[in-house]
């Protein structure tokens, strides 16, 4: 009775043709399937593993007047769905049923539809009024979703781990404390046992100064999803694309690879490659990570996007973690 992976992802946005071209045309996504009612019009977006639903229409108006555009539902495939449903209620969610399909409230106005294994990657209660069209597969770089990561309020971190725990599975694989300057962040990672859902659960350190995860609160109105996170087999090809494309990618520190030619001299031939694309580097007791941050496409700056590839790594780097932090920090106060 638990989540075993990410069935979709919901948008709600306020102007879907820009976002959709933003996947479409900077990320190479497929538009695949089209869903329209006098509520709400939704599309399909998919590449790779990943199925994004963009939907747009008076059903969304009062959470994007809240939260601006977002991640409205993350929908979970589980292995017993009256039983995850069950468990989620238990651990304090609220559980309503739209369609047939048991919707458990989340974080903020953040909710995950349950939905079975064999679900056929389309949310059960949209009308098809498109069929599925073949994937456009020059420049394709996305495999996957890597993990998911959110933003909570202050104070609030170790309730929600407990309730991703208790009520849909997902169990604690990693944390890590980032202190840079006055203020703090603290970080959870809950992974399911399947290995096929992962957040990084984040909450700003009410003791220190606020710093940019208050700031996303206050855009967002409250906690939300931060940021999504692609798998990628080759950073730099899909960096290089992406950007030519209209994605905009966070600046690095030159002496950032300076640090890191003393601390992976392995990768000496690779350095001069990584920073000239910004691609930050690190590794764990598995294997090596790279990953970069989008800048937020949206009004309010609030969701934004990150490649990422894995060299075997399983975990984020403690060094990447604050080097990341750091970049959306520059990039906050150079927009402030």
């Amino acid at each position: 009775m638990s989540a075993q992976s990410l069935a979709y992802v919901e948008l709600y946005v306020g102007d879907s043709p820009a976002v959709q071209d933003y996947f479409m045309t900077a990320m190479g996504f497929t538009r695949v399937a089209e869903s329209v009612t006098d509520r709400q019009t939704s599309s399909l977006l998919r590449q790779g593993e990943v199925d994004l639903v963009v939907t747009s229409g008076p059903a969304t108006t009062q959470f994007l007047n809240e939260h601006g555009d977002g991640v409205a539902d993350i929908a979970l495939s589980c292995d017993d769905v009256p039983a995850t449903s069950d468990a989620a209620r238990a651990a304090g969610a609220d559980v309503t049923v739209v369609d047939g399909q048991p919707v458990v409230s989340g974080f903020g106005a953040v909710r995950h539809t349950l939905v079975p294994a064999d679900f056929g990657r389309w949310p059960a209660n949209r009308v098809r009024t498109r069929q599925p069209g073949a994937p456009t597969e020059s420049g394709r770089h996305v495999r996957l979703l890597d993990h998911v990561a959110i933003c909570v309020a202050g104070g609030s971190l170790q309730k929600v781990v407990d309730f991703y725990g208790a009520g849909l599975g997902l169990t604690p694989f990693s944390s890590e404390y980032v202190d840079v300057g006055g203020q703090a962040m603290d970080s959870v990672v809950v992974r399911s046992a399947s290995g096929g859902v992962t957040f990084t659960l984040v909450a700003p350190d009410l003791a220190r100064n606020s710093g940019q995860l208050d700031a996303f609160l206050e855009r967002n109105g409250g906690p939300g999803v931060q940021h999504l996170a692609f798998l990628v087999d080759d950073i730099l090809s899909a960096v290089a694309q992406f950007r030519e494309r209209g994605v905009t990618f966070l600046s690095t520190p030159r002496s950032y690879y300076d640090m890191l030619g003393e601390r992976f001299p392995e990768m000496a031939s690779e350095i001069g490659a990584l920073r000239a694309a910004n691609v930050l580097a690190d590794r764990d007791e598995w294997g090596y990570l790279l990953q970069l941050f989008s800048r937020s496409p949206h009004d309010r700056n609030t969701l934004f996007y990150e490649l990422i590839q894995r060299r075997g790594s399983r975990g984020f780097g403690s060094r990447n973690i604050r080097a990341l932090y750091e970049a959306v920090e520059r990039d906050r106060l150079v927009a402030e």
